[in-house]
């Protein structure tokens, strides 16, 4: 258990969808208690329009959130690098947690596929908050 305020980062190929709907829950059910971020090897312009809907169904809004390409910086500050297919061009650091979240890519998708990987997500992140210590806001 990390005993500070954990930091978490996720990161897939475009951050247009799968790190942008963990990030989303992972902020939604933790609050301030986790400081999220999310990052992409090679970001597209804007978050996955089904991403957007299917989290819009859950209660949380990804309207504003825009990919953002990978650093150094943000895995150095994160405590959890959690990546989802990113393969070789996520940095390593020692010390560092290091999971890899194996999930299909939502892009090209239609909506009931990226609502199971959606559902999918949901339940990697609580496990996450649980191993973290933390309490999930239901």
């Amino acid at each position: 258990m990390i005993t500070s305020k954990p930091s978490v980062l996720f990161v897939c190929v475009h951050n247009a969808g799968r790190s942008q709907m963990a990030a989303g829950y992972l902020a939604h059910f933790a609050g301030d208690a986790v400081e999220v971020r999310s990052a992409g090897s090679e970001p597209a312009e804007l978050v996955n329009p089904a991403a957007i809907q299917a989290m819009a169904e859950e209660g949380i809004d990804l309207t504003d959130q825009r990919p953002k390409i990978l650093t150094d910086e943000a895995v150095q500050l994160s405590d959890v690098v959690i990546t989802m297919g990113c393969g070789d061009s996520c940095p390593f650091y020692p010390g560092k947690r290091y999971e890899e979240w194996v999930l299909d890519d939502p892009a090209g998708r239609q909506l009931p596929a990226v609502r199971a990987i959606r559902d999918t997500i949901k339940l990697r992140v609580l496990t996450l908050l649980d191993e973290l210590g933390l309490t999930a806001r239901l």
